[in-house]
C-alpha cells in the first residue's frame, strides 16, 4: 500500500517519512508558512493538521497544538533521549515528535513537525481537493478540546 507514491517522493521526504529522518531546522519549507488551509501527509494524502492549530515555537520545524485526527505515537529513545515520536494512522509515515512545552492556553502541546513529511493544501483548494470537511477547523480556530 502507498508504494507508487513512496516512489514518487524526493530523497529528502523518503529519509525523513520512511526512515525516520529529520530534516535540517530553520532550513525547511514549511517552518515560517502560515497561509490558511490544511496539512496532509505527503504519502497517504490523510489530513493532519489545520493551520489554524500552527504557531512559530521558534524550534527550526513547523509546530502545532494539535492534530485533526489520532496520531500514532510511539516512545523514541533515539539520541539518547526520551521523546514521543508521532507518525501518520494510514501509512505510518514519520513526522516528527511532540513535546509538553506548547502553549498552556491551547493544551500545552508541541507537535514537533518535519516539513518533509507534509503537504499543504491551500484553503482556496481544499473543496476542489476532496477536504471540504476540514474547511470548518481552517475557517475559524477551534478549541484545543474540538475534535473533527
Amino acid at each position: 500500500m502507498y508504494e507508487k507514491e513512496k516512489e514518487q517522493l524526493t530523497p529528502e521526504q523518503y529519509e525523513v517519512t520512511q526512515k525516520n529522518g529529520t530534516e535540517a531546522p530553520f532550513k525547511n519549507q514549511y517552518d515560517n508558512f502560515f497561509e490558511p488551509g490544511i496539512y496532509v501527509d505527503i504519502v497517504s494524502g490523510e489530513a493532519l493538521f489545520a493551520s489554524t492549530a500552527k504557531y512559530n515555537s521558534g524550534c527550526g520545524w513547523p509546530a502545532f497544538t494539535r492534530p485533526l485526527g489520532d496520531l500514532i505515537q510511539k516512545s523514541d529513545h533515539r539520541l539518547g533521549m526520551q521523546r514521543t515520536e508521532v507518525r501518520s494512522p494510514k501509512a505510518n509515515s514519520h513526522l516528527g515528535h511532540v513535546f509538553n512545552d506548547g502553549p498552556q492556553e491551547e493544551g500545552g502541546l508541541r507537535y514537533c513537525i518535519n516539513s518533509a513529511s507534509l503537504k499543504f493544501i491551500p484553503k482556496a483548494k481544499m473543496q476542489e481537493l476532496g477536504y471540504g470537511e476540514y474547511l470548518k477547523f481552517v475557517q475559524t480556530p477551534h478549541s484545543p478540546s474540538a475534535k473533527p
